[in-house]
């Protein structure tokens, strides 16, 4: 086996074992659970309106989630860098279409998992259930602090407490997303970049 892909599961299993212990043979089915995937920049890892058949754990790059409107008008979701999962749950676990698009913005590895492989898992290593439950917790934690910033902070605080929590998201996710992740134009974000740069 590569040394690479050996590095990719070992960082999952560091990731893992940061919120649950695993023994010997509780590693190897995890291994044997997850596929390896390389994108290009540019190249969907889920194109919206089809069923996600993956929830995808990033060992190296950068994806953006975002849907695209009636109008054809593009929303960003969310992002995921190293150590970060992605995917759209309601569509994996319900199997249904998806309800956005995922896209590599940098040559990206990722590990999948299948439902199939996960329910497998589950009952293999039980205590993965609280894994995925820890996981989805600080997911939900961090969408509803997001709801709450769009509501209370001005766009100019918005951008602040982004470029705080993630000091190098300008060098990884264009401006126009990064307004579209913030809820505002590309012209308004500008305009604070500006503001904030005379100071």
């Amino acid at each position: 086996m590569e040394s690479g892909t050996d590095n990719h599961f070992n960082a999952i299993l560091q990731h893992i074992e940061r919120r649950i212990s695993l023994n010997e043979e509780e590693q190897r089915c995890i291994h044997s659970a997850f596929s390896i995937r390389s994108l290009l920049p540019r190249q969907y890892l889920l194109v919206q309106g089809e069923v996600c058949r993956h929830e995808s754990y990033v060992c190296h790059g950068f994806l953006r989630s975002f849907h695209v409107d009636s109008r054809g008008d593009e929303h960003t979701l969310h992002f995921a860098q190293e150590d970060w999962w992605i995917s759209d749950l309601n569509s994996f676990i319900r199997q249904v279409p998806a309800s956005r698009n995922i896209i590599a913005l940098e040559k990206t590895v990722v590990l999948q998992i299948d439902m199939e492989k996960r329910e497998e898992l589950l009952l293999r290593v039980p205590k993965m259930e609280r894994f995925w439950r820890i996981l989805n917790e600080h997911a939900s934690m961090a969408q509803d602090q997001r709801i709450l910033n769009n509501i209370s902070l001005s766009g100019v605080q918005r951008y602040q407490a982004l470029l705080k929590k993630y000091p190098d998201i300008e060098q990884r996710l264009p401006q126009k997303h990064i307004a579209s992740f913030l809820g505002m134009t590309p012209v308004f974000l500008s305009q604070i970049r500006k503001e904030l740069a005379k100071k």
